[in-house]
């Protein structure tokens, strides 16, 4: 839905909506709709760029796509761009607009992934054609590569291809993906949030048994009340905040660029007063167990024999164990857990010639704006690529508007970016790449 005498539109948003016109919605747990249309369309791409991507199916429909850059500098550590083509489901009855339409309205790009993460798909191709349409090659060889199954921890796409596939990686040091790189407006003045580590993964699921009966008769042992208290014990969870090399430095530079003493206001009171920016910022500083799915039962007079929840965990780096310890205590004997998928946590530290690359790249394109490390309450394919020494970071360059809840945009409804966000971050991405 592009009004008539709305503007050209940048090759980026075209193929970032385009991208989203593929309904990739991945449901966890092996069910999906399916990359292939998705990476088929990618491959075209590339293709008419002059390179030669190859495809991979892990599972019928579920498609990667990886591509080798030739650079200048073939003796300097490859580079791998990575992102992600597969999507969460979206209730269309909750959005404001088509989710799968790729809709252009009021100055933004509209739909399931122009967040997360088909706009970055987007500027990495645009970002090629920028500099391999004018002759020009990066200053090293890069990989290129679009995963499948990141929304369900990358079984089927990026640990898939790691655990398979790993000559398609050889040489590569580092890496830039999703979630990070973006603009937070921090007491007037724009900063850019570099994400330099991510909090680990453990997906559980919690199994409560009973005794099957009528709905009329008095039964103590009914599954679906045992489960409720765990699921609301481990919901009602206050995790301490506890402080990583990242988030006591990023900390610091709030405090300063807020002009807060940080003596006397607690981490919690200065992650607050960013704003929207706090939607990820907080979650970074303890541990967090979420509740997400409930399961039981199949008609209202029934008492069932088993009930089921699935909890999202995600621990500070290195801290799995530990809390998988102290929930199994908060569920009691009676609650089966069990492991749906685990990943580890990952943190780099905030210096480092790509660290400096990016840092002066941006200021570049935004003079005087600080660039910040910041530590991701979620997971990137990045956790799949540290199997092989390659140390990723969060670098999706966008720069928005101080008033728009970006954190709220990933997995929520009415997903949306600015177009001008996509050309910024075409142009600063292919700066990196032909620097770097």
């Amino acid at each position: 839905m592009t009004s008539p005498s709305s503007p050209e539109l940048d090759a980026t948003a075209i193929i970032a909506r385009d991208l989203i016109r593929f309904d990739t919605t991945n449901y966890g747990e092996g069910k999906s709709n399916g990359e292939a249309d998705a990476a088929e369309y990618l491959n075209v791409k590339l293709t008419e760029l002059g390179l030669q991507p190859e495809l991979f199916e892990s599972a019928p429909g579920r498609v990667s796509l990886v591509a080798r850059v030739e650079g200048r500098d073939s003796s300097k550590p490859a580079l791998v761009v990575h992102g992600h083509t597969d999507v969460v489901p979206a209730q269309a009855e909750d959005w404001s607009v088509d989710p799968f339409e790729g809709v252009i309205k009021d100055g933004m790009l509209w739909g399931r992934g122009a967040v997360d993460m088909k706009n970055m798909d987007a500027m990495i191709v645009t970002a090629l054609q920028d500099i391999l349409g004018s002759g020009q090659q990066p200053a090293r060889d890069l990989v290129i590569a679009f995963f499948a199954d990141e929304e369900a921890g990358g079984e089927y796409g990026a640990h898939y291809l790691v655990d398979t596939h790993p000559e398609l990686f050889a040489g590569a040091t580092e890496a830039i993906s999703e979630v990070g790189g973006y603009s937070v407006t921090l007491n007037g003045q724009r900063a850019y949030l570099l994400q330099t580590g991510e909090k680990s993964l453990v997906w559980i699921r919690l199994v409560a048994k009973g005794r099957a009966a009528h709905g009329s008769r008095y039964i103590r042992d009914n599954a679906v009340t045992r489960l409720a208290e765990a699921v609301a014990a481990i919901g009602r969870r206050e995790w301490p905040v506890r402080l990583t090399d990242t988030t006591s430095q990023l900390i610091a530079e709030l405090a300063r660029i807020l002009e807060v003493d940080p003596q006397t206001a607690g981490p919690d009171d200065i992650v607050l007063a960013t704003g929207t920016a706090a939607g990820f910022i907080q979650a970074s500083l303890r541990t967090t167990t979420n509740p997400t799915l409930l399961s039981a039962g199949y008609k209202h007079n029934v008492i069932p024999e088993t009930a089921s929840a699935l909890i999202d965990i995600r621990t500070l780096p290195g801290e799995e164990e530990q809390v998988l310890a102290e929930v199994r205590e908060l569920i009691g004997d009676d609650i089966e857990l069990q492991i749906v998928t685990q990943d580890v946590g990952l943190e780099t530290p905030f210096d480092g010639p790509l660290v400096d690359e990016i840092t002066r790249v941006l200021g570049e394109h935004d003079p005087g704006a600080p660039v910040l490390p910041y530590m991701l309450s979620g997971g990137t394919d990045n956790k799949a690529l540290s199997k092989l020494g390659i140390t990723g970071y969060g670098f999706a360059p966008l720069r928005l508007p101080a008033e728009l809840d970006f954190p709220g945009m990933f997995h929520g409804v009415d997903e949306r970016v600015p177009l001008d966000a996509l050309v910024f971050g075409r142009q600063v991405l292919a700066q990196l790449l032909l620097d770097y």
